[in-house]
């Protein structure tokens, strides 16, 4: 090595020409290794079969879902004609749009649900899950590029660069070329430079993969610079890290341990560990206790089937007080559709109160597993990710809100067809035209914009790489300070 420096070495002061030589010098050794030139081809290879499963996996989900969601129009268009109240429970499906960038990173999804049944007087949630209906292969997790970038791409990095200053010091080289006049800062930039520069190469499939779609689709293409702007960041915060932990270890079997060691804690345990954490810190209700409590403050409501009820005694009050009469056959509407509309509010409001409460403990488990991303990039970078992507927990819960209510403004239209289409007497053997359903409206999902996803995600999680980049950063320094004095020393 000291041979391809002499040149350079000789411009005392040409910071950058001295870095240079080192780079090319370190890129150099890579090439003439081969665990480094395979693993490397086999983490590329990897990362554009992920892309191309991930591609085609969410190209046929999406097919599907709109297949059934034009099948589920069709049926409600066929229907015959109804008593309103038949089709408040013949129900509706719905299906929530995926992002283009959702091939990308999974996120939630495939354990949350994309669908939802919707009917009268029913909270619905999310059901039909990919991991709740595919096979136990799903469980031990999914081939993305957000996967292999995020986990398996740090350890390769690792790999590569746990030797780059250390092995060199093992050989006594630092040393002699710190002693020929090399600046320590500008040994490490060298190498931090060419490991970078190796990082970049490695995620160089994905990054190609998001530019695709941006070019493809305008309308995700600052997600998709954003998104990859992340990852660039995080892979250079694993070669930066790797590199002066080689440098900080004396030998470069230490390096390999503690950097292994690190990638295990920080991307395998914690992300794994701090949801439990949190979900012993706050609790959350099964779905079955969720149910009892909604039905225990169901039945406090009243009932409307009993004609001494308290509550609907006195909505029996005011609704003939209203329209000036003092029976319900003389009502000029449909009471029992009056009363079906009241229970509808009550519930309603009811699910949603329960929705939110549940919401509000998920954020506060979140923000518990957020605070763990300081120490885990990791975890910072799926919080962008999975943003971008349109496949985090807000997203979803967006998607339960927006369905509920939704479910509560078609069947109320439903109940004001029952209340002034529909006759009082014989009320149950009426039926009302199909077009009264067929032209109610449809449900429309729109995405979160993007700069409501970068105040509340892409930021904290760039402020989290910006702190990391400066610890290295003042790391390098101390590190370069310490490699010249320790060779002035001996």
């Amino acid at each position: 090595m000291s041979a391809t420096f002499q040149p350079a070495l000789r411009q005392r002061g040409d910071f950058l020409r001295v870095a240079w030589a080192v780079c090319r010098e370190e890129w150099r050794a890579l090439r003439r290794s081969a665990v480094a030139v395979t693993a490397g081809t086999l983490l590329l290879v990897l990362t554009v079969a992920a892309t191309l499963v991930s591609w085609e996996s969410m190209r046929a989900v999406e097919a599907e879902r709109a297949h059934l969601q034009h099948e589920a129009d069709e049926q409600w268009n066929s229907q015959p004609d109804r008593h309103p109240h038949r089709v408040v429970h013949y129900g509706h499906y719905i299906f929530r749009p995926l992002s283009p960038l959702a091939f990308f990173d999974f996120g939630v999804d495939p354990y949350t649900g994309h669908t939802l049944f919707l009917e009268g007087h029913r909270q619905n949630s999310a059901n039909f899950s990919d991991a709740g209906q595919s096979s136990v292969l799903l469980r031990f997790g999914q081939l993305t590029p957000a996967f292999v970038v995020q986990t398996l791409t740090p350890l390769v990095i690792v790999f590569l660069a746990f030797g780059s200053v250390a092995r060199e010091r093992e050989r006594g080289q630092v040393r002699l070329l710190i002693a020929q006049g090399l600046p320590g800062s500008a040994l490490l930039a060298g190498k931090l430079a060419s490991h970078a520069a190796v990082a970049l190469l490695l995620v160089a499939p994905a990054l190609a993969a998001l530019a695709l779609i941006g070019i493809a689709d305008p309308s995700v293409r600052p997600h998709a610079a954003w998104m990859a702007g992340g990852y660039v960041v995080y892979v250079v915060v694993w070669a930066l890290a790797a590199v002066l932990v080689s440098a900080a270890t004396p030998r470069a079997r230490d390096a390999l341990l503690v950097l292994v060691g690190a990638w295990i804690v920080t991307v395998i345990l914690l992300p794994r560990v701090m949801p439990d954490v949190a979900t012993a810190q706050v609790p959350r209700p099964t779905r079955i206790e969720t149910e009892v409590a909604i039905h225990k403050e169901l039945a406090a409501f009243g009932d409307s089937h009993n004609p001494d009820d308290p509550h609907y005694k006195e909505f029996r009050r005011k609704v003939l007080a209203k329209y000036g009469v003092s029976r319900i056959e003389d009502l000029p509407v449909n009471y029992g559709g009056l009363v079906i509309e009241e229970g509808e509010r009550l519930t309603s409001a009811l699910f949603v109160r329960h929705m939110h409460e549940e919401f509000e403990r998920q954020q506060e488990q979140a923000a518990i597993v957020a605070a763990a991303q300081f120490v885990s990039p990791v975890l910072a970078l799926r919080r962008l990710s999975n943003a971008l992507a349109g496949t985090d927990r807000a997203s979803h819960e967006r998607f339960l809100l927006e369905g509920e209510a939704y479910r509560y403004r078609m069947v109320q239209a439903l109940n004001a067809l029952h209340v002034n289409e529909v006759r009082y007497q014989n009320d149950r053997d009426q039926r009302i035209s199909k077009s009264f359903f067929q032209r109610l409206p449809r449900f429309v999902h729109e995405p979160v914009g993007l700069p409501t996803v970068v105040e509340q995600h892409v930021r904290p999680a760039l402020a989290v790489f910006a702190l990391w980049l400066a610890l290295l950063a003042g790391g390098a320094w101390w590190l370069a300070r310490r490699l010249e004095q320790g060779a002035s020393a001996r």
